[in-house]
């Protein structure tokens, strides 16, 4: 890549949730360069101190996910062309989470719910039984399928203004894992996942706003599995179960 006689005017959060404040960068412009490529760059040649996460080709796709121009994104993939007001561009750490420092978030909230929607698999058969062979071409499948594409990076999370404005709303990632184990014809207790997310904090708090679906990097649905959990959850308290 060459660089041309332009620069760009780079404003990055350093400090945490108590104390910061936005400081600004000049950083050579360069043909298709990323925001990932903008953070690298002023941690390798202006400020060593500045902190990030990424884990690019380690198994750890979507670690860094941050907050560019007001916009969760992954900025591996955020072409700064793209993105740009001007010559300037705004980064800062995702929203809904507790800032370790400048531009590194504390991922435990996001991955405490995750656990607490109750989209952990409980199994019906034991290590002896035969694996069970399933249709792929089930309507249950196929809409497991739309989910499963997830993660966890957190974008739907930090787009989620109930998550906000609702310490206790367990957001769209987890509510979606909710709802694509509950479709797993192999799961054992579906009743205990609708119980997790029904509760205080669950799928009946979402507001429908769709930010998650409209910023999540995969193209997936959070929304549209949230709402089938409120389908699920009042088919089973007037049935009395699944």
């Amino acid at each position: 890549m060459t660089a041309d006689s332009q620069s760009l005017d780079v404003h990055v959060w350093r400090g945490d949730d108590v104390e910061g404040k936005f400081e600004r960068f000049s950083v050579p412009r360069q043909e298709n360069q990323t925001i990932l490529d903008v953070v690298a760059w002023i941690q390798q040649h202006s400020d060593p101190t500045l902190s990030y996460r990424y884990a690019c080709r380690v198994g750890m796709c979507g670690s860094c996910a941050m907050t560019v121009n007001g916009v969760p994104r992954w900025t591996c993939r955020t072409h700064v062309k793209k993105v740009l007001s001007g010559d300037s561009v705004t980064i800062a750490p995702l929203r809904n989470l507790p800032v370790i420092k400048d531009l590194a978030v504390d991922m435990d909230p996001f991955f405490d719910k995750w656990v607490a929607a109750g989209g952990v698999h409980h199994p019906s058969k034991s290590r002896e039984d035969a694996i069970e062979q399933l249709d792929p071409a089930t309507p249950a499948r196929v809409e497991t399928d739309t989910g499963i594409e997830c993660i966890n990076c957190s974008v739907c999370y930090a787009a989620c203004d109930t998550v906000a404005n609702n310490v206790d709303f367990l957001g769209p990632a987890a509510l979606q894992r909710a709802w694509t184990v509950f479709l797993d014809p192999k799961d054992a207790d579906p009743n205990a996942i609708l119980e997790a997310v029904s509760g205080k904090g669950g799928c009946h708090n979402c507001h429908s706003q769709g930010s998650c679906t409209l910023h999540c990097p995969n193209d997936l649905n959070p929304m549209k599995a949230i709402a089938g959990l409120k389908r699920a959850t009042v088919a089973s308290f007037f049935q009395g179960g699944r």
